[in-house]
């Protein structure tokens, strides 16, 4: 076999293929399209009032398989928007790295506290980067989320009450 035949057999691929439009995204150019279920990140949220969502309830951190989510809670206390005693969360982390991005955290949550956000994270070179505190979850929020929070999802998979039905007449 001949040295030259595998140089032209490139040769004439690459003078073949040369016509053709591209069929990957130029990524610092061109943005990538992203479906509309797309899901990456988590962002915490604070209420209409301005108080934090959190409630500190634990339940996002006793449902994830992955046991990545530590929940630190603190004695309930008023709230100085609305003057009712209520939880907290004194710190939430969540560790990106071990993530499977199952979004069960976001469908127990009783109060739509933490959603999953649209935005790819940047990338990291660090352990750090990949570990959300919780003033990165806060800063989070105003990213794009995405379309379902718990309370939506919950209501999807419960379905309708049926309609009462009429008594049935006993057989003669």
């Amino acid at each position: 076999m001949s040295l030259w035949k595998p140089m032209f057999d490139a040769a004439r691929t690459t003078i073949r293929n040369l016509g053709r439009k591209p069929i990957t995204a130029m990524h610092p150019f061109e943005p990538r399209v992203r479906a509309p279920r797309y899901r990456q990140s988590f962002a915490l949220l604070h209420e209409a009032n301005g108080d934090e969502a959190c409630i500190g309830c634990k339940k996002c951190e006793k449902i994830c398989p992955s046991e990545v989510i530590t929940v630190g809670t603190a004695a309930k206390r008023e709230s100085p928007a609305t003057g009712k005693k209520r939880g907290w969360a004194d710190d939430f982390t969540l560790d990106l790295q071990a993530c499977i991005v199952c979004e069960l955290c976001v469908q127990v949550c009783p109060v739509d506290a933490i959603v999953m956000v649209r935005v790819p994270n940047a990338p990291g070179f660090e352990r750090e980067d990949l570990f959300l505190t919780m003033k990165r979850l806060y800063e989070n929020e105003a990213l794009p989320h995405a379309p379902a929070i718990g309370s939506s999802m919950i209501a999807s998979h419960n379905p309708a009450p049926a309609a009462a039905e009429a008594p049935k007449e006993p057989a003669a």
